[in-house]
C-alpha cells in the first residue's frame, strides 16, 4: 500500500514473529500427548463447572486498514461454565484485547492504541474423549467497549474515540488434562467486533490510498493462545 523496502520489511518480519509465536503454542500444548505419565486419571471425566483463563496472540483480519494499521499484542479473557451430561455447555465471561498502532505502516508516525473490552455468554459443547483428551467448542456472543487513544487524534481535539459494538466469537479449545480438576489448553478464536475501520478512527488524513467500500468491512481477527481451566467439582493430584 506504502510503497519502500522499510515498509516491507517490517511488515514480513511481524508475519514470521506472529507464525513463530503460534508454532510456538502448538509445541507447549501438544508436547503433553507425547510426553508420557505414570498417573492414569479418570477416563471420560465427569466435569460440571469450571473456570478457564485465557490469554492469545491477536492478528487482524479482513479489514484492510485495521489489517495494515493495527497491530494485535494481547487478547485475555477470564469465564466461568457450567457442563451438562450430555455435553452440552453455558459460560458467561470477559474479554480485554489490545492492538497498537503500527507507526511503521501508517503515512505519518503516529502513536497509541486501541483497547477493547467487553462482556458475553457463551454456548457450546465440552467433552473428554478418553484419559486426557478433551475439546471445548462453543460460540461468545456479547458487547464490546472500544476505545482508541493515539497522539494524532489528541492534536485534533478527541481524547478518546469510543466506539461501542456487538461481539462473535466462534472458537475451539484442545484440552490435556493434568488431573481430574485442572488442565490446559490450545485456543483458536475468530472474533468479530461489529464495526467497521477506517485511517481516521486513529487520527490519519483521508482514505490513505484505500477504497471507501474497504471501511465498512468488519474488523475481525484470529487468536491462537493458551488457557488454563479449573474444575472446581475435580481432585488435584496433591489431594
Amino acid at each position: 500500500m506504502f510503497p519502500g523496502s522499510k515498509q516491507a520489511i517490517f511488515k514480513n518480519q511481524k508475519r514470521f514473529k506472529k507464525v513463530r509465536v503460534s508454532v510456538f503454542f502448538l509445541t507447549v500444548i501438544f508436547s503433553f500427548v507425547f510426553v508420557g505419565t505414570k498417573k492414569t486419571y479418570a477416563q471420560g471425566m465427569d466435569i460440571d463447572d469450571s473456570f478457564t483463563f485465557e490469554i492469545g496472540l491477536p492478528n487482524a483480519f479482513v479489514n484492510e486498514p485495521f489489517k495494515d494499521f493495527m497491530q494485535g499484542l494481547v487478547t485475555v479473557s477470564p469465564s466461568y461454565q457450567y457442563t451438562l451430561k450430555s455435553g452440552l455447555a453455558f459460560g458467561a465471561g470477559a474479554h480485554y484485547s489490545y492492538f497498537a498502532v503500527n507507526e511503521f505502516s501508517v503515512p505519518s508516525a503516529i502513536y497509541g492504541g486501541m483497547h477493547s473490552l467487553g462482556g458475553f455468554l457463551k454456548i457450546g459443547h465440552e467433552k473428554f474423549w478418553g484419559e486426557r483428551f478433551g475439546t471445548d467448542i462453543g460460540l461468545k456472543l456479547g458487547y464490546m467497549h472500544s476505545m482508541i487513544k493515539t497522539d494524532a487524534l489528541f492534536e485534533d481535539g478527541i481524547r478518546l474515540n469510543v466506539v461501542q459494538s456487538s461481539y462473535v466469537e466462534p472458537n475451539i479449545g484442545l484440552v490435556l488434562a493434568t488431573d481430574g480438576a485442572n488442565s490446559y489448553r490450545l485456543t483458536i478464536a475468530y472474533p468479530f467486533f461489529g464495526f467497521g475501520f477506517r485511517p481516521s478512527d486513529i487520527g490519519v488524513e483521508g482514505n490513505a490510498g484505500y477504497e471507501t467500500d474497504e471501511f465498512d468491512k468488519t474488523s475481525s481477527f484470529l487468536v491462537v493462545g493458551f488457557g488454563y481451566t479449573h474444575y472446581f467439582n475435580g481432585k488435584s493430584s496433591s489431594e
